[in-house]
């Protein structure tokens, strides 16, 4: 994280963890990390509504996450920014990390 960093900036970037902190946003994005997709084949693979995932994906492309193109009549979702996946490989390295420090620990005191 950037040193100095002033309060907008703090600001912006908590918006941005919070588009994050819904776990039904995360698995449009995880799905999105595949191929872009419109909103049914997204809302397939995520197993909610259409209307729910376009909730979630409007809340993503204000966030600067995903963009919305227009093919024909179709709209194609991609990721906002493929460092997206960089971000996604580290906090999924952090929770299997934890998940496994947690198990080893309840196995030692089971003991």
């Amino acid at each position: 994280m950037a040193q100095g960093m002033n309060t907008a900036l703090i600001d912006a970037v908590a918006e941005q963890f919070k588009a994050l902190g819904e776990p039904a946003r995360l698995k449009l994005l995880n799905r999105l990390m595949e191929s872009e997709a419109n909103v049914n084949e997204l809302a397939a693979a995520a197993g909610m509504s259409q209307a729910n995932a376009s909730k979630h994906l409007a809340q993503l492309a204000q966030a600067g996450l995903v963009v919305r193109s227009k093919v024909g009549t179709n709209a194609i979702y991609s990721l906002g920014d493929e460092r997206l996946r960089e971000l996604c490989d580290l906090m999924c390295e952090r929770a299997l990390q934890r998940a496994q420090t947690s198990l080893a620990a309840m196995k030692r005191r089971a003991r």
